[in-house]
């Protein structure tokens, strides 16, 4: 039976099928059953591409993101825009979208002026920094959230303070089926006559069915001609990796446990019309997953709602689907409980059957039609509250309001700069200075660049054999008999003869912590480990303030990956220790800073408190960080309100006149950078303020009104002078402003909403 609703437009964002995933699938579901059901209404999907080139998608994709392009999500956002649209409907989880914890979404939803039904299909218990960020922005600009448990409705509630009146549960849909004999299908797949077991879905390490084949040989003492049906193929990411490894081991196994006559793999993704049939000829379903950090299973759904006796380890969502013996729990990896459960529901039929009939009764109610109908009316309900609340948020803004568009990433310069060796450390314009050399600061910031930009979806080739130069690089330089790190090589690749450098030292720190906690190169974050130990105690030597901040900066984001290195977390402790002291001992009311002297990245100094504070649990130490940063942003600020950072021609000593120029590009970036993590930290949009007007000094909002990002080249230019810009090209420049880039798209599309920020009027 058709329904009827004044709802005419519908877009739906997610993965859509043909690309093999469970939210595709869902996303497919949902959009060709509400269309069914209300054929009035036109639905169409925004679908996520995680390879070049797409799917071959049929009509109802209207519109296609890049995953790891967030210009792209903005350009979806104003094709939404501009569609006519009633109301979106996201289908949520994580990984499906770009940026950390999938941040890149929030681009796209931030100024879209209609109603948003967000369908959650992960809701974290202990979610980490970025995701939490990320989901409460999300919470706050849907209109209306869908759970398919009464578990995430919970964690929605306690854990991210969402409103109560805001949640609808609606269940996962499944396909209407027949109650059948499982007899009726197994000839179709040969196995008449025999106990069939099943387990389908994307086959990857997280689903357990090691435990099942290893549950095997005691099912078959009793039931020898059982057969185990694992059907569905590789994850595709799984696939890319890593290749057929995981399901080779499988039947390796199944082949030592001497159940290889026991076992069928069907590597490949079936239609909804042959999964029915292979769900139709399972005696007993079995999800044998690892943890219990499962909000929703589509492959339970599916086989619950057609009468399956389900066997299943006791993830959040089969706890309460097999609840009132609607299904048989067992605990995560116990082969043992797992064979002692399929051979009594195998050697009771009755029990069987009445697992059975409550299974299908129930899901009965989760068919696709009424789950169709129920969808429809949170949309209704979306679009009456969006139309009755006036919302600050999407208020046409004046032009002082916006955000400037970012520049494109090009990395022409750079990759000139570079060689076989590293980056060169000079530039005659925009020519590499072979005579100057390389040094180890410049690699190690471009060591650092090419992680955000794989953050950011750069994976092109290009960019990882720079990457593997620049680590190649950092390894060669550092000397295990005295664990420091040399500096300045020719180009001859002979090192010149210098003290070493405790700067220097600290970033190649912050550069190997940066490849440990972030880079998805398993080989970067053993090779950069491997030295972060060995290079981290000697800090502990170091008088510099700056090389202790650099290192506490890497120490954190090592941190981020190995949180539980006790050492790591020591030194951690001890460096922030040394600051605060100093800053104590120095720091006045007119004059609170760490030395005597500002002279150059002088921004890193609070930043490192900043984070160290957040991570170890220092609110006093995070007040001196946003102190101090507050009184450096106040003096570097120009009189028409741009950014004027402290000269390098004699550089600023207490009581005594401040230079203002020469200025470089590095202080732009460092400041910018530690702008940003007081925002990350406050939730104060003053510092996001900040943040983007020293950004824009790279782009003309600066003394003389003059840009020094060359967007011909990609490269940057050396600084200002009191007349003119120094037009040479150097690596330290062209970094800086790739970096401030990076850090800024990251910022502005990743963790926070940017709303109503009152930024200053550009030039």
């Amino acid at each position: 039976m058709k329904s009827h609703s004044d709802i005419r437009k519908i877009a739906f964002l997610g993965n859509y099928m043909p690309r093999l995933c469970g939210i595709a699938t869902f996303t497919t579901d949902l959009c060709t059953s509400v269309a069914a059901q209300f054929p009035e209404a036109r639905c169409f999907t925004v679908a996520v591409n995680d390879v070049a080139g797409g799917y071959d998608y049929p009509k109802e994709v209207g519109f296609e993101i890049e995953e790891q392009n967030v210009a792209s999500y903005q350009r979806a956002a104003d094709f939404l825009s501009i569609s006519d649209v009633d109301v979106l409907c996201v289908q949520h989880e994580f990984g499906i979208y770009g940026g950390p914890a999938g941040g890149y979404l929030l681009a796209l939803l931030r100024d879209l002026n209609l109603p948003v039904v967000t369908t959650l299909h992960t809701v974290l218990k202990d979610p980490g920094p970025d995701q939490k960020r990320v989901m409460q922005e999300l919470i706050q600009l849907s209109t209306r959230l869908v759970v398919m448990a009464q578990k995430g409705k919970e964690f929605l509630r306690d854990i991210y303070k969402a409103p109560e009146a805001k949640i609808d549960m609606i269940p996962h849909g499944i396909h209407e089926t027949s109650f059948v004999d499982p007899n009726f299908y197994k000839d179709l797949f040969g196995v008449e006559g025999r106990p069939v077991l099943l387990t389908f879905g994307l086959i990857s390490p997280n689903k357990g069915i090691e435990n099942v084949i290893n549950a095997l040989p005691k099912i078959a003492v009793e039931f020898p001609n059982v057969v185990y049906i694992i059907l569905g193929a590789t994850h595709p990411q799984l696939l890319r990796e890593q290749g057929e490894s995981y399901r080779l081991s499988l039947e390796l196994l199944a082949k030592k446990n001497g159940v290889e006559k026991n076992v069928i793999f069907y590597n490949r993704f079936v239609g909804i019309d042959e999964l029915k049939e292979f769900i139709g000829a399972a005696d007993i379903y079995i999800t044998p997953y690892l943890n219990e950090s499962q909000i929703v299973s589509g492959s339970l759904a599916y086989c619950f709602g057609a009468g399956k006796a389900v066997v299943s380890t006791p993830y959040w969502y089969a706890q309460e689907l097999l609840a009132d013996n609607r299904g048989a729990l067992v605990p995560f990896a116990d082969p043992g409980a797992i064979a002692k459960e399929v051979t009594g529901l195998l050697r009771d039929e009755t029990r069987r059957t009445t697992m059975r009939k409550s299974a299908y009764k129930m899901g009965l109610e989760m068919g696709w039609g009424n789950v169709a109908r129920s969808y429809m009316q949170t949309f209704e309900r979306a679009r009456r509250e969006r139309a009755s609340v006036t919302r600050k948020l999407f208020a046409v803004k004046t032009l002082d309001k916006q955000l400037t568009e970012l520049p494109e990433i090009k990395l022409d310069h750079l990759f000139r700069m570079t060689d076989s060796t590293g980056v060169f450390q000079h530039a005659i314009l925009a020519v590499p200075n072979f005579s100057a050399g390389y040094c180890t600061d410049d690699n190690a910031r471009a060591l650092i660049l090419t992680v955000l930009l794989e953050e950011l979806g750069d994976d092109s080739p290009p960019l990882r054999n720079a990457a593997t130069t620049y680590a190649a690089f950092l390894h060669h330089a550092f000397d295990p008999g005295k664990k420091r790190f040399r500096n300045l090589l020719g180009f001859n690749r002979s090192w010149m003869k210098e003290e070493f450098s405790e700067d220097c030292h600290g970033h190649a720190l912050w550069a190997l912590g940066v490849c440990v906690g972030r880079s998805k190169n398993p080989g970067f974050q053993t090779l950069a480990g491997q030295i972060f130990a060995q290079a981290l105690p000697p800090v502990l030597e170091f008088s510099s303030p700056r090389a202790w901040a650099l290192a506490l900066i890497g120490a954190h984001e090592y941190l981020r990956r190995l949180s539980g290195d006790r050492g790591v977390n020591q030194i951690r402790e001890a460096l922030t220790g040394r600051l605060m002291d100093l800053y104590t001992r120095t720091a006045t009311p007119e004059w609170p800073w760490f030395e005597d002297s500002l002279t150059y990245i002088n921004a890193k100094l609070p930043q490192a408190l900043i984070l160290s504070g957040q991570w170890t649990g220092r609110p006093d130490v995070v007040a001196a960080g946003l102190k101090i940063l507050r009184w450096l942003t106040d003096i570097q600020s120009a009189e028409g309100g741009t950014f004027r950072p402290v000269g390098s021609n004699g550089f600023y000593k207490r009581d005594g006149e401040r230079a203002h120029f020469d200025q470089q590009p590095i202080e732009a970036q460092v400041t910018m950078s530690a702008c940003l993590e007081a925002y990350r930290a406050s939730a104060d949009e003053f510092w996001f303020s900040q943040a983007r007007r020293t950004f824009d000094w790279f782009l003309g909002w600066n003394d003389l009104g003059t840009r020094l990002y060359d967007p011909n080249t990609g490269g940057c230019q050396d600084g200002l002078h009191v007349d003119r810009v120094n037009q040479n090209q150097g690596a330290e420049s062209t970094l800086a402003f790739l970096l401030a880039l990076a850090e800024m798209q990251q910022a502005q599309n990743d963790l926070v909403s940017f709303k109503n920020l009152g930024l200053p009027r550009r030039v």
